[in-house]
């Protein structure tokens, strides 16, 4: 049988408006935690949350309200000790607290400094763009006198105007060694680790809740991670197989491909919706009109050409000018298909354009009716915006209150997708209509089940943790994952 772990109570603790509430959103990932607003003193109560492990405490963490007038209060503990009285810290704190001043003039710092003498640390949280000034150090001092470990956390380092060297020096002169760099907007992919690593160092008798937590964490990385990917690959799956038939005029033919276009359009805002969902984001974090890439906004169509050349993405000839771009024409003779990539520079750039160049035998050999799919050119567009999304998501705070923004993809993958053949499983797709959710003619196989964790895997990233094969579904890995890690709150 396991030991228990230890709950580990931390009180969050700081200046006002430095970000203490954006520390606990990403902390829980949870968006509607508490209140952020550009205002000092927003938080006016102490409100906590606690992180579960299989069910039971890990830590307790409390949203303290921002210290507002911290020399003053250190000048008024001065007052406090009786004449040849020696008070440590924690007892000077305690007769603040008794004194009729902790109910008016101080009363923020009171329940600051309630609340931290309740628990085992406190996370000092700084906003790195802050001078330091002595307000702070003597706010620091106060903290201090209450006998629990400190660790600073500097908020808003990616801040161009950050002065992070200036603040690790005077934290150090104070006392304070152990600092932990963790942007709350975008947080470092192993900004967790290293808080909790560094609070392991200060409270070693916590030192297993903390290494089975960390554990616990990453689990939970690898787990969304992996439900992101299987739901890129079951979006792929169903518009590599999407097949729509037409009679042969020209009329039918570009009716059908703004069908296939409506339904790859629908299908891939399926996949951004159950995305964002997953890293527990609203649909408004990310508007559907605004996919900037490589540092330009960009709300293209998935089917416009330009978006696949900002993708760096090779066209056929005349799809620009093409009423069917983006949709290639497979031709049935004999019942053998001759493929996407045959006719891609004819199908794709005005219907017939350039299609002399197959021969009339060829066009000749045409029967019944014809069969349009979506181009292999916007399969990889596909591919690439949604693991761009991913890794976004990955980087992105649940205390971000602007727009999710793709501003990079990562290079390995991304080449990969421009550059080499398609995955073997969503070539197996081309000829496999039934595989495809978006038509009455669907049929869930083991065959296309087990493609989709194929592909799932052949998605992922060198350096992350490799997917099994035999993982859960998105669906079963949700609940488990809420099982893991849950949240609730409690107001005091």
């Amino acid at each position: 049988m396991s030991t228990p772990l230890r709950v580990l109570r931390l009180a969050v603790v700081g200046h006002t408006n430095t970000g203490k509430t954006s520390l606990l959103r990403t902390l829980t990932r949870d968006p509607a935690f508490g209140e952020v607003l550009d205002l000092p003193g927003t938080t006016r109560h102490v409100e906590g949350v606690r992180l579960l492990i299989e069910g039971s405490t890990a830590i307790e963490l409390f949203d303290t309200p921002g210290m507002e007038d911290g020399m003053a209060l250190l000048d008024y503990l001065d007052t406090l000790a009786a004449p040849g009285a020696r008070l440590d810290g924690p007892a000077r704190i305690q007769r603040f607290l008794d004194s009729p001043e902790s109910m008016r003039r101080f009363e923020q710092e009171a329940r600051v400094l309630r609340k931290l003498l309740e628990c085992d640390a406190g996370l000092y949280v700084v906003d790195a763009r802050d001078p330091v000034l002595a307000k702070h150090r003597d706010e620091l001092a106060v903290l201090a006198s209450c006998g629990h470990p400190l660790l600073p956390v500097l908020n808003f380092t990616h801040s161009p105007d950050h002065r992070i060297d200036e603040w690790r020096s005077a934290l150090a002169r104070l006392g304070l060694h152990a600092i932990v760099e963790f942007d709350t907007i975008a947080p470092p992919l192993d900004g967790e680790d290293q808080l909790y690593d560094k609070l392991a160092l200060l409270l070693d008798s916590h030192a297993p809740t903390l290494r089975a937590l960390r554990r616990d964490i990453a689990e939970q990385r690898r787990q969304r991670r992996l439900d992101g990917l299987s739901l890129v690959a079951e979006m792929l799956m169903d518009i590599a197989a999407l097949r729509l038939s037409s009679p042969p005029d020209d009329a039918a033919l570009q009716g059908a491909a703004e069908q296939l276009r409506r339904l790859a359009r629908q299908r891939e805002q399926q996949c951004i919706d159950a995305l964002l969902k997953r890293y527990n984001f609203r649909p408004a974090d990310f508007p559907a009109h605004a996919l900037p890439l490589r540092g330009e906004r960009w709300d293209m169509d998935l089917f416009h050409p330009q978006a696949l050349k900002e993708m760096g993405i090779h066209l056929g000839k005349g799809m620009a000018a093409g009423a069917m771009a983006g949709a290639t024409l497979d031709m049935f003779t004999a019942g053998i298909s001759l493929g996407a990539a045959t006719l891609l520079g004819a199908a794709a750039g005005g219907l017939w354009q350039g299609a002399d160049k197959l021969g009339r035998r060829l066009l000749g050999r045409l029967r019944g009716f014809q069969e349009l799919t979506v181009d292999d050119a916007v399969l990889r567009l596909l591919a690439m915006r949604e693991l761009a999304l991913i890794a976004a998501l990955e980087r992105r705070g649940h205390a971000a209150q602007g727009p999710i923004e793709i501003t990079e993809l990562i290079a390995g993958k991304a080449d990969a997708l421009r550059k080499e053949r398609l995955p073997e499983d969503l070539l197996e797709a081309r000829a496999s209509p039934e595989w495809s959710t978006l038509t009455e003619h669907y049929q869930p196989t083991a065959r296309r089940a087990q493609a989709v964790k194929r592909l799932t895997t052949e998605l992922d990233e060198p350096g992350h943790t490799r997917v099994p094969a035999d993982s859960c579904a998105p669906g079963e890995s949700e609940r488990h994952a809420s099982r893991e890690v849950e949240s609730c709150r409690t107001k005091r």
